[in-house]
């Protein structure tokens, strides 16, 4: 979106969207990309429907097609006209843009983003907020050291610094995606805590998930029995956080693997 935007300020663009699909397509209704003389913007799922597409939308540019200032409206059969063995049928529409639509366009094609609180900024939090920064969350980004977030950020990530931490979960938004992973056991465990209880008052925190191994949860879950927690609260706790089966330990890994967790959250 923002290559798009800052690219259509300077000349104008067609945006291909998706219009419709009929069974197996590669991409959603919705989807779009914007395709300016020399460069292209977004997806629609590639292949030969996107190749396709492009040349479409530049002869529209061009002004080589009746009607090119007019939306346009067309229908893909994937196997029989472009060789795709997905086999469905996508409808795409065509429509000029330009600087002056900019305002209407920077809301019509916003991804809708799901909140997410990440307290800590170690190096699996930066390793995170470096995969998160390509996905559709809102992040906020917690710690109760200033001092160390880094300056350039992905546009999807807010810093917060909180001290005591956990006073920060009193002010997330509702339907909050939570990942716990601060420099300190104590920490973590006062911020699982106050989730617990916003869980309790609320019940509008989706996922709650505490790095560690099974070992540390085993201690955080008889820590939290003491605090007066039941077995059914601490049930929606997930420690350790990832998917099963990938077992590296590289930050680089568990963002990942935790990303791709956060991401099936989504769909449940």
């Amino acid at each position: 979106m923002k290559d798009f935007t800052s690219r259509l300020a300077r000349s104008d663009a067609v945006l291909v969207q998706v219009a419709a699909t009929q069974g197996s397509v590669p991409r959603e209704a919705g989807a779009w990309m914007a395709v300016f003389a020399d460069a292209v913007a977004g997806t629609i799922g590639g292949g030969q429907l996107e190749h396709e597409a492009i040349a479409q939308a530049r002869r529209r540019l061009a002004g080589d097609q009746a009607g090119q200032g007019e939306e346009a409206l067309q229908r893909y059969p994937l196997g029989p006209s472009l060789g795709q063995c997905c086999g469905g049928v996508v409808q795409l529409r065509y429509r000029r843009v330009t600087a002056a639509d900019l305002p209407s366009l920077r809301q019509e094609l916003a991804t809708p983003a799901v909140p997410l609180a990440l307290f800590g900024g170690g190096h699996v939090g930066k390793a995170l907020v470096r995969v998160l920064g390509q996905l559709p969350f809102a992040v906020t980004w917690i710690d109760s050291r200033d001092e160390i977030f880094p300056t350039e950020l992905p546009d999807n990530v807010a810093c917060e610094h909180s001290d005591p931490v956990q006073a920060a979960v009193a002010g997330l938004a509702p339907g909050s995606r939570v990942l716990v992973m601060s420099f300190s056991h104590a920490e973590d465990l006062d911020v699982v805590a106050a989730c617990l209880q916003r869980q309790r008052a609320h019940a509008d925190l989706p996922f709650i998930g505490l790095i560690g191994s099974q070992t540390k949860w085993a201690t955080f879950r008889h820590r939290l029995e003491a605090r007066g927690f039941s077995a059914e609260e601490l049930a929606h706790v997930t420690c350790p956080i990832g998917l099963a089966g990938i077992t590296g330990k590289q930050p680089e890994v568990i963002a990942v693997s935790v990303a791709a967790q956060l991401l099936h959250t989504l769909s449940l």
